[in-house]
């Protein structure tokens, strides 16, 4: 009963946050834009990178949204970003954006061949605790929740790269894409699925089976897959968060990318917050909510599924109210729109704090 209300909610964030329902789609992009200004067209701009071909600018953004991904999980309440270029304090996921793209320039990145940026297996590898405390502006009073993990991803991201014999940097990607694409036109789906086989190793926590890493991935015991994974119930949200943010790159150079859809809702703490705050998910065990839950907890691991189904059957809903389908508005607008910023909203509401209902144990890794 619950979730005609929240997707009601849904939708009236939409026509607030978009009134003509131009919504864009949800990816890394939308946190380079503070109040009116674009810190990644000002970096294009400070370096030159308008004037290098498209396909070259498509790589360097690609190598940037990698990095700025795996930077991209929970901040916590506790951590804020001075932005250099806007003047403004800002916080979570505005701020980890602004940080990792200054990170990038700063500190990774080097010229490559046609004019553009890569950040390199070395420098990847080589990056140490020091160096991003220093430019995320870490301190005993501004801590950043897993900074650990988030240097362990990048050191493991620099050594899969050295060691891979066909990527050289994260944008090497672009060939298996275009080779499993048509007419330069790529499917979203088979963008995770190259990103999954190509770098799913990274990932320190993910599950293993037969030398092969499930990455992003929990066990729950009502799963009775038949396809011989086991109980193995999988979410890959930071490679999907990546898959969205590929998007725009790939359109920018002409690739049109088709079947946005064919990605899942996300299954982090704004979504599954909105779905608890909002009455949709009720917890049975109340004395649950009063500890910091693993994320391989059958809890943790339970509200993650019940958010991946539930978004779209919201985003159904949505849809109906705005008379429109999935072709005209697909899964990951509705995410932007509505879904990620009613999470945030109700949390502040509930709590007077962005944080979700549920105390989670972070690593940096995953949320």
């Amino acid at each position: 009963a619950a979730i005609q209300p929240c997707a009601e909610c849904v939708a009236g964030v939409c026509l607030q946050n978009y009134p003509d329902l131009d919504v864009p789609l949800h990816s890394r992009w939308r946190h380079f834009s503070i109040d009116d200004i674009d810190l990644w067209q000002d970096m294009i701009n400070q370096h030159g990178l308008d004037q290098i071909d498209p396909t070259a600018l498509c790589r360097t953004a690609i190598d940037l949204v990698f990095v700025s991904v795996l930077l991209d999980a929970g901040a916590g309440d506790r951590w804020s970003y001075a932005e250099p270029v806007s003047g403004l304090d800002l916080t979570r996921s505005e701020g980890l954006a602004a940080a990792s793209l200054h990170f990038f320039f700063d500190h990774l990145a080097c010229r490559d061949d046609r004019g553009g940026f890569a950040a390199s297996a070395a420098k990847l590898k080589n990056v140490c605790l020091r160096d991003l405390e220093k430019v995320f502006q870490v301190s005993a009073g501004n801590d950043l929740i897993g900074v650990e993990g988030r240097v362990n991803l990048l050191n493991r991201l620099g050594a899969l790269l050295e060691k891979s014999e066909f990527l050289r940097r994260s944008s090497d990607l672009l060939q298996f894409i275009l080779e499993e694409s048509s007419q330069n036109e790529a499917d979203a789906s088979q963008i995770l699925r190259s990103i999954l086989v190509h770098f799913n190793s990274i990932w320190p926590n993910g599950i293993w089976r037969c030398d092969t890493c499930y990455g992003d991935a929990g066990f729950h015991p009502l799963v009775n897959r038949i396809d011989g994974i086991g109980r193995i119930v999988p979410f890959h949200k930071l490679s999907q968060w990546l898959s969205y943010s590929l998007v725009e790159p790939l359109q920018n150079s002409g690739i049109r990318v088709v079947n946005l859809d064919g990605l899942t809702g996300l299954p982090e703490y704004r979504n599954g917050g909105l779905l608890m705050d909002s009455g949709v998910l009720r917890v049975k065990q109340p004395d649950l909510l009063q500890k910091a839950m693993p994320l391989d907890s059958e809890f943790v691991v339970e509200w993650r599924a019940l958010t991946v189904s539930l978004l779209d059957e919201i985003a159904s809903i949505v849809r109906s109210l705005f008379k429109t389908d999935a072709s005209e508005m697909p899964l990951c607008q509705i995410l932007e729109g509505g879904t990620w910023s009613a999470g945030r909203r109700i949390a502040y509401e509930k709590r007077d704090t962005y944080n979700p209902p549920i105390q989670l144990a972070l690593d940096g890794t995953v949320f």
